[in-house]
């Protein structure tokens, strides 16, 4: 296969075309988010916190998409900014429970409209439906991708 017709392919791999748009909307929001001193993937687990406070770091990796040592690196950030505390189980002594701060939840509320916008933004090049079908794709490549994940 010449080098033209590799890179043709690329262009059309589901794979390719979706790690390279998700780097950059993620470097997108990241230069949105840069003056408040928090990346996009703190941001999702600080989200997640805020939503469901009191969560165990197990279930908040499942909430935000997070492997267990990615959760761990982005909750020691979290706790070191001052944006969450862990707090030891009560049912469960080797888990702890992770809880947001005041400075957390007005982090969230100063970054919500940041992140509407960038949706906004990023909606700009498709139509309403356009975009609910995307959304709907997505996630059934996601639960598809899940299920041979397992199979594996």
């Amino acid at each position: 296969m010449s080098t033209d017709n590799w890179e043709n392919g690329l262009n059309h791999s589901i794979g390719f075309l979706m790690g390279i748009t998700h780097r950059k909307l993620a470097l997108l929001l990241q230069n949105r988010l840069k003056e408040y001193d928090i990346t996009p993937e703190q941001w999702s687990v600080l989200y997640q916190i805020n939503r469901a406070d009191g969560l165990i770091q197990k279930e908040i990796g499942e909430r935000s998409g997070k492997d267990k040592p990615t959760t761990t690196r982005i909750l020691d950030h979290l706790e070191g900014k001052g944006l969450v505390y862990k707090k030891t189980g009560i049912a469960d002594r080797r888990s702890f429970l992770v809880h947001i701060t005041d400075k957390g939840k007005q982090l969230i509320e100063s970054t919500i409209p940041v992140e509407k916008q960038f949706i906004n933004d990023i909606k700009q090049c498709l139509s309403d439906d356009e975009y609910e079908v995307l959304l709907e794709l997505l996630l059934r490549v996601h639960r598809y991708a899940d299920h041979l994940t397992d199979r594996e």
